[in-house]
């Protein structure tokens, strides 16, 4: 098959770029379709790629401000011709599902989650971002676009259950699930004991509550280390106390090691999927979350960590101390990680697009 790989943009590094890294290997020389493109912020194998950017790419707005655009992506990924493909792969949260193929040719979106910041979790995704007004101002047309896109797409791969429903309750289409894929391969268990000192691996931003999780350090005294940068930086660093220390971005040896010292990994927002927790298991290090979302699927609850059931401190600091009586086997959060590895996710996803092809 002739098959074009789309994306929504391709700017900064995170969990999109590493599923098209994998579909690129399932798929080497394909294409890859987008809004905009800044290989400034991507590594060096992405850089090497066929990267076709839309008509957005001539306008005079900095890519990495490519949100405050998509009012006009629809459009653009329209435009785009796709005609010379058998089969194009959307990985989507915005709007290259919204690509068309070829009479005859098949558009699976591998669907990361329908837009949040149209449907069921907008004013949490929105809370503090600069794009906000823009995106008010669009939402109604944006979803009619969305839809209109979801029309276009033969069949939805989800990340998780947590996306296959809310693909259900937006669009009314099933989905199959295949897991994003998780490099378990960089990541060692450590067999010195952990050390005394709690561990969060996230992108600042509101919704992600790592609030909850420095009040609750403070409250216990525990020592917390917060890996990332974003908006919430100033002002999580004006809540922690002396227990607690934002490290900024570092790099993934670092974080590595990090994982595999630490007392536990905790994790109290509502996620779609969640790779640092899948990576913190293949370090053999458990996981304290919120027990709603993607962690549900991804942490055995008492066997590689807890949950809590309310996104409030005193439910934080009940699950950190209920995992001080919990007795927690590395190898069985090694076990656990290994289900979600790069291997696995070629694997179901290379079978799902030949059932698909076939059928």
């Amino acid at each position: 098959m002739r098959v074009a790989i789309a994306t929504d943009w391709l700017t900064s590094f995170g969990g999109a770029e590493r599923v098209l890294q994998q579909l690129r290997l399932m798929y080497p020389g394909a294409p890859v379709y987008t809004s905009v493109y800044d290989p400034a912020g991507l590594p060096d194998d992405i850089r090497t790629w066929d990267v076709r950017p839309s008509v957005l790419q001539r306008l005079p707005v900095p890519t990495r401000y490519s949100r405050s655009l998509l009012p006009l992506m629809p459009y653009a990924f329209r435009r785009l011709d796709m005609s010379d493909y058998d089969f194009v792969i959307s990985v989507s949260s915005a709007f290259s599902k919204s690509v068309r193929p070829a009479n005859g040719a098949m558009n699976v979106c591998y669907c990361l989650s329908p837009p949040r910041y149209l449907w069921d979790l907008r004013e949490e995704y929105l809370a503090g971002r600069a794009a906000r007004t823009v995106l008010d101002v669009a939402a109604t047309w944006l979803q009619r676009a969305d839809r209109a896109a979801a029309k276009g797409v033969d069949e939805f791969v989800a990340i998780s259950r947590t996306v296959a429903d809310r693909v259900q309750r937006s669009y009314e289409r099933d989905a199959r699930i295949v897991y994003p894929p998780v490099d378990t391969s960089r990541l060692t268990p450590s067999a010195a004991d952990p050390e005394p000192f709690y561990l969060v691996v996230s992108r600042l931003v509101a919704y992600k509550r790592i609030d909850l999780a420095i009040e609750a350090c403070n409250r216990l005294r525990r020592k917390l280390i917060v890996v990332g940068a974003g908006p919430e930086y100033a002002r999580l660093a004006a809540q922690a106390g002396p227990t607690v220390h934002l490290a900024g971005p570092l790099p993934d040896a670092v974080v590595g090691d990090l994982y595999a010292r630490c007392r536990a990994f905790v994790f109290p927002g509502l996620e779609d999927f969640g790779i640092a927790p899948v990576e913190a298991q293949a370090a053999g290090r458990p996981v304290i979350a919120y027990g709603r979302g993607g962690a549900v699927e991804t942490v055995l609850d008492g066997t590689t960590g807890v949950f809590f059931a309310a996104q409030t401190t005193d439910a934080l600091v009940d699950a950190i101390e209920r995992l001080d009586r919990l007795s927690v086997d590395p190898a069985a959060c090694r076990r656990n990680a290994e289900r979600f590895d790069v291997a696995v996710f070629r694997r179901e996803l290379g079978s799902a697009v030949q059932e698909i092809v076939e059928r």
